[in-house]
């Protein structure tokens, strides 16, 4: 995973002066109104480079990147092969990816330890899953087997929303995390729920969150199991937008944060 990580970020790197080729290829085709700066162009590259090297999650020297590219101008070689300059961040990514890991789950054991202590907050497995109701329901109670229609907000322990719905939406509990099943089974329409997941009925080091974080959602049931013929029109209007499902499915990580 982490090597698919750097090989994105170096490809996007690699793939700028094609972009930029590409543009240029059309400016031949239309009349050039103004006159290249290419000490702008430059510059600008330059951030993009930046940008490259810090998704790659390692604090580079950058005096000596610079040097390394103005030795490969020169047509210098490079002082270790591309093979093992690969390999040395892709072990230094593993090792800060894992530590990371390690911080982020003893972050999400004291948070629910002390959370589980607020007034109103309910446990469910092992204190792995908690949930507070913030407004009672009155409607259809939801099952095991039901596809619940729901508003949602997904936010990291710091508040950070990470993903949410843009209208109502329709879940299958096949396809989503275990604390989310968890927690939603049993809420009535109109309830909503402050669920707090624990990384191990999350995403665990899997996806596209930073590894082992504990996510709060908020979730609002609107209706307890929605009809086949409604979940097929709120996927259709939805398909262009992040939902509660694909947030569980997302791929890759973030670089560690």
């Amino acid at each position: 995973m982490l090597t698919n990580i750097i090989k994105k970020s170096l490809g996007l790197l690699l793939a700028a002066p094609l972009v930029l080729w590409s543009q240029e290829d059309q400016k031949v085709q239309e009349p050039e109104n103004k006159q290249l700066d290419i000490t702008q162009i430059s510059e600008a590259f330059g951030h993009m480079i930046g940008k490259s090297i810090e998704n790659i999650g390692i604090s580079f020297d950058v005096a000596a990147v610079i040097k390394g590219l103005q030795d490969q101008r020169a047509g210098k070689e490079a002082p270790v092969s591309e093979t093992d300059c690969m390999q040395a961040i892709s072990t230094a990514q593993e090792e800060i990816f894992q530590e990371k890991a390690k911080e982020n789950l003893q972050k999400a054991e004291e948070f629910l330890a002390k959370n589980s202590k607020s007034k109103g907050m309910i446990s469910l497995e092992d204190g792995k899953v908690q949930y507070k109701i913030v407004q009672k329901g009155s409607g259809n109670q939801v099952k095991a087997t039901s596809t619940p229609l729901i508003k949602y907000v997904g936010k990291f322990i710091d508040g950070t929303t990470f993903g949410a719905s843009k209208e109502e939406e329709v879940i299958s509990f096949d396809e989503t995390i275990p604390g989310i099943t968890k927690a939603v089974i049993g809420m009535k329409e109109g309830e909503k729920r402050q669920i707090y997941i624990h990384p191990d009925l999350a995403y665990k080091t899997f996806g596209n969150l930073p590894p082992n974080s504990l996510i709060h959602f908020e979730v609002e049931v609107v209706k307890a199991d929605a009809p086949i013929e409604q979940k097929e029109v709120v996927e259709t209007n939805a398909s262009k937008q992040i939902d509660l499902n694909d947030a569980i499915l997302l791929e890759g990580a973030p670089a560690a944060q």
